[in-house]
């Protein structure tokens, strides 16, 4: 495999098989692309289901690093791997059902773009893929904890 296959491959996945280039909600399309990836990982179940997140974050950090390189943007619009790590991590160890994927989507997808702090602060504070990435995950973990605390309350959890 040469150079330009290997950037070929780090621009498809940094871009959730080129979603992240459509040219309206590149970052909501990216988090719907991670489906997949999201169900792959319930399946491993229980403690794998960590360890399949963290693999998939460490990923993503290293395909978002390389790909603001050959994009030569800093978390360029594109890159929406860090979307598809937030969500991975939006939905753990929670039950995986239609209700819990769309409010899951829904309250990540507003604490991404809202950015309560310290998520405001991680993507300026922290260097190449860590800072495109690790905004998306403590996205994903407040999305988790509030859908935790609504599943409790509704009876569900």
């Amino acid at each position: 495999m040469n150079t330009t296959q290997k950037n070929d491959i780090v621009v498809f996945l940094a871009t959730g098989c080129f979603t992240g280039f459509l040219p309206v909600m590149p970052g909501t399309w990216g988090t719907f692309a991670s489906i997949p990836v999201v169900i792959l990982a319930h399946k491993s179940g229980g403690g794998l289901q960590l360890i399949s997140a963290v693999f998939f974050v460490v990923l993503a950090v290293w395909i978002a690093g390389k790909a603001e390189v050959l994009l030569a943007t800093r978390d360029a619009r594109p890159i929406v791997i860090d979307e598809m790590a937030g969500f991975v991590v939006s939905l753990i160890w929670l039950p995986l059902s239609l209700l819990t994927v769309s409010l899951g989507f829904v309250l990540f997808r507003l604490f991404d773009i809202v950015k309560p702090p310290p998520i405001d602060s991680l993507e300026k504070r922290l260097p190449s893929g860590w800072g495109v990435v690790m905004d998306d995950i403590l996205a994903g973990v407040y999305a988790n904890i509030s859908l935790r605390i609504f599943l409790i309350l509704a009876g569900i959890l």
